[in-house]
């Protein structure tokens, strides 16, 4: 299995300098790892995951049916095939539909970063302080962070998680990065 250095410099060969997709791995990397620490998961695997799910991004915005398998072929061999099928799954648009807790933790984990840092964006505190009644209000509003899919956000009762313990994960998680992902003030 790929280290996360590995990880970290495949990230930054596929994406060059943009600086949102980025923040957007290392986000969803973070709200991975909480996860698997919350369901007993292997954090480092999940986490790697969740940096690595948009890896064909560049690629592929043109393509979205591509999206995930592109990522698939790249990574086969260097993740177990569970991370590889969770990668697959992420993207609802390529055919491949999520089997496992491992496939909503990474369809609904990297989902709610645009929720969460759309948020910490427009709070004077940014992330500090977020709770997720907040997010839920944001949620039901929805020209907030429209392109946000709040129907995937919600799969994480398929974790077992209430959609409040999901968010208090994702919000704890993004707040310990918030600053290497521009969401400190």
């Amino acid at each position: 299995m790929l280290t996360r250095e590995q990880a970290l410099e495949l990230l930054q060969n596929a994406m060059g300098h943009d600086e949102s997709l980025r923040n957007h791995s290392l986000q969803t990397e973070a709200v991975m790892r909480g996860l698997a620490a919350h369901l007993g998961e292997d954090s480092e695997l999940w986490g790697i995951t969740g940096l690595l799910h948009d890896l064909d991004f560049p690629k592929t915005k043109s393509a979205p049916e591509r999206h995930g398998l592109d990522a698939a072929e790249q990574l086969a061999g260097q993740l177990p095939e569970d991370a590889i099928h969770a990668i697959q799954a992420h993207n609802e648009m390529n055919g491949v539909t999520p089997e496992n807790s491992f496939d909503y933790a990474l369809r609904c984990g990297e989902t709610v970063t645009g929720l969460v840092a759309a948020n910490a964006l427009v709070r004077p505190d940014g992330m500090s302080g977020m709770k997720p009644k907040s997010l839920k209000k944001k949620m039901k509003d929805k020209a907030f962070a429209r392109n946000v899919n709040r129907k995937i956000i919600q799969e994480c009762d398929k974790l077992g998680l209430e959609l409040g313990d999901f968010l208090q994960i994702a919000i704890d998680r993004m707040t310990e990065v918030a600053p290497e992902v521009g969401l400190a003030k």
